[in-house]
């Protein structure tokens, strides 16, 4: 486990540093269309689209805090090293971060 520890960290730090860049170039692009003289139909499609990247990371956010959820349970839950129950609890806590956000989702459409 412990030289998985640094690859996780790298992965981590990619994802962190390309969700920067896209936050970045799609707050430029927002910029230089709304900063145009005349806006037609095509421009408001484009900002609507760029727009939908923050439900994006209200996804990630919730699957991520459940899963984190998921983990504490497991600390606390007695079990065997060879028992798949710790696979069950983290996926169970995954699907209903999952769920969570679907029902926020649906309900936020309404």
């Amino acid at each position: 486990m412990k030289h998985l520890a640094p690859f996780i960290v790298m992965i981590a730090l990619l994802i962190a540093i390309a969700v920067l860049i896209v936050v970045i170039t799609n707050y430029n692009l927002k910029k230089k269309i709304l900063n145009k003289e005349n806006i037609d139909e095509r421009m408001y499609i484009i900002l609507n689209n760029l727009t939908g990247f923050n439900s994006e990371m209200l996804k990630w956010g919730i699957i991520l805090l459940f899963g984190g959820a998921g983990l504490i349970v497991l600390e606390f839950l007695p079990h065997d090293e060879n028992t798949p129950l710790p696979y069950g609890v983290l996926t169970v806590f995954v699907a209903l971060g999952f769920l969570t956000y679907y029902f926020l989702m649906k309900n936020q459409k309404k």
